[in-house]
């Protein structure tokens, strides 16, 4: 047995662990950015020879180990509230599993009081686990929700990720309201808690030991377009913190997970901040902001779980000693606080599958109906910061599709929610125009090649009265 499960508890392998979930239970399992998921415990269930109907809840996206081959087993009866795995976004839809989509910072207490049905065991990875204890992994997520509102818990004690992960977790746990005090996190780097998730003694059923790396991100290479986005939004930060007196003495930053928030990460040293302190205040801590802690761009950064590639993970993990101080990991409905969020005065920089002449953004359904993940957290951010910032190429499809649209047929965040947006082609400034307006900054920044037809639209739509230029006959069918 390794050093790092206490004496006395139940090791045993994935497949007797697997026989603690019952074929229609309600599974919560850690994870989160694709990192700090259980590994071995679901595929031994998958293997199991009877049929089943899973619920399954994670605080963030997870791997294959989870949603792959629940659905490649038929044993996945509804997911929630994210998830970034072909086989499930197929499954969902196809709308043979049922999925429900959520604001991220809110998951953890809707699970602990049974919005999404009976906890009935919480699956975790841990780098280590003691009698009434367990440190995560890679990522917190709402694990300590979790393992709270499960009845049954299982421990997945991974060797191949560093013990020294400790070192970066502060697990404040929060009482649920009306008992509720405010969360003490007076910067983004102060620990106000240890690392360890507590829990009863008489939940845990099993202790598995696993070894196996995480399936993490793979980060394209920067587009012409992403570093087209990073300078224009180089732009109007050195623009903005000049003007704003939230920004006068520091730059609290958040972005979005993926790509082109990786490649945003990774221009800030494009970025004059002047002598202002410049700290991450998000989600997801990914390779970009790795660099900036080199170049000491960065005073710190706070997040809930470590989003990288392999080679940054490496990156971490061989540097520990080098980026611990510098690094917090905290529960997702800390990390993605309101509070908190409007606390520090974050601009947030987040993306949209498209957004609308009028300020609306869709972020999760490809033409209304397909869902891509989930809203993840970019809602609490865009509602709750002091700047909400929406950046994104302006076409897709290389080129044949707008992303600047009349009206996106799916909205996530309201015109109400952000205030700029960013694509290759400028920045439209939305704060203070009415809703005409914002029609016209907009397509300014569309591509050039729709920018006839939006403007069409646009005369079609303030031909009629009415506050809102809204023309229903061609909103949706506007090109010639």
């Amino acid at each position: 047995m390794t050093d790092r499960i206490a004496d006395g508890l139940p090791t045993v392998d994935a497949e007797a662990a697997a026989e603690a979930i019952g074929t229609e239970d309600t599974v919560l399992v850690s994870g989160f950015g694709g990192v700090g998921y259980p590994k071995a415990t679901l595929p031994a269930f998958a293997a199991r020879d009877e049929d089943a109907a899973l619920t399954v809840v994670s605080g963030g996206g997870v791997g294959q180990e989870v949603d792959d081959v629940l659905i490649e087993a038929d044993k996945l009866a509804r997911r929630y509230p994210f998830q970034t795995q072909a086989a499930s976004r197929e499954a969902i839809n196809s709308r043979e599993v049922a999925f429900h989509d959520r604001h991220i910072s809110r998951v953890g207490d809707e699970v602990r009081l049974g919005e999404f049905g009976d906890p009935d065991v919480a699956v975790i990875e841990a780098v280590s686990v003691g009698e009434d204890w367990l440190v995560p992994s890679t990522s917190i997520g709402h694990t300590p929700s979790f393992v709270a509102a499960a009845d049954r818990l299982i421990v997945e004690v991974n060797e191949a990720q560093p013990e020294e992960l400790e070192r970066v977790h502060d697990v404040f746990q929060r009482d649920l309201p009306p008992n509720r005090d405010p969360i003490p996190v007076t910067g983004a780097t102060e620990r106000v808690a240890d690392a360890r998730v507590p829990f009863d003694p008489e939940k845990l059923v099993a202790v598995v030991e696993t070894e196996q790396a995480d399936d993490p991100y793979e980060f394209r290479d920067p587009t012409d377009a992403d570093l087209a986005i990073a300078d224009n939004l180089g732009d109007f930060l050195e623009a903005e913190i000049e003007r704003n007196p939230v920004l006068a003495e520091s730059v609290y930053l958040q972005f979005g997970v993926g790509s082109l928030g990786n490649a945003l990460m990774g221009e800030l040293s494009g970025i004059d901040f002047g002598d202002r302190e410049v700290v991450y205040f998000g989600e997801v801590f990914q390779d970009g902001l790795l660099d900036a802690l080199d170049e000491d761009l960065l005073a710190g950064a706070s997040a809930t779980s470590l989003a990288l590639s392999e080679a940054g993970q490496e990156r971490l993990f061989d540097g520990i000693d080098r980026y611990a101080d510098d690094v917090v990991l905290r529960s997702a409905d800390v990390s993605n606080n309101p509070a908190l969020i409007e606390r520090f005065g974050v601009v947030g920089v987040n993306s949209a599958v498209d957004v609308d002449l009028y300020g609306n953004a869709n972020a999760t359904h490809i033409g209304g109906t397909d869902v891509v993940s989930g809203i993840g957290g970019g809602g609490d951010f865009n509602r709750n910061c002091r700047l909400g910032v929406i950046a994104l190429p302006s076409t897709a499809a290389g080129g044949d599709v707008s992303r600047i649209v009349p009206q996106v047929p799916h909205v996530d965040h309201t015109e109400h929610d952000h205030s700029v947006i960013v694509t290759e082609h400028g920045v439209a400034d939305l704060r203070g125009l009415s809703p005409d307006e914002r029609m016209t900054a907009l397509i300014e920044v569309a591509d050039p090649s729709f920018r006839d037809e939006l403007r069409a639209y646009h005369d079609r739509a303030t031909a009629a009265p009415g506050h809102v230029p809204f023309d229903p006959e061609t909103a949706f069918d506007w090109r010639d």
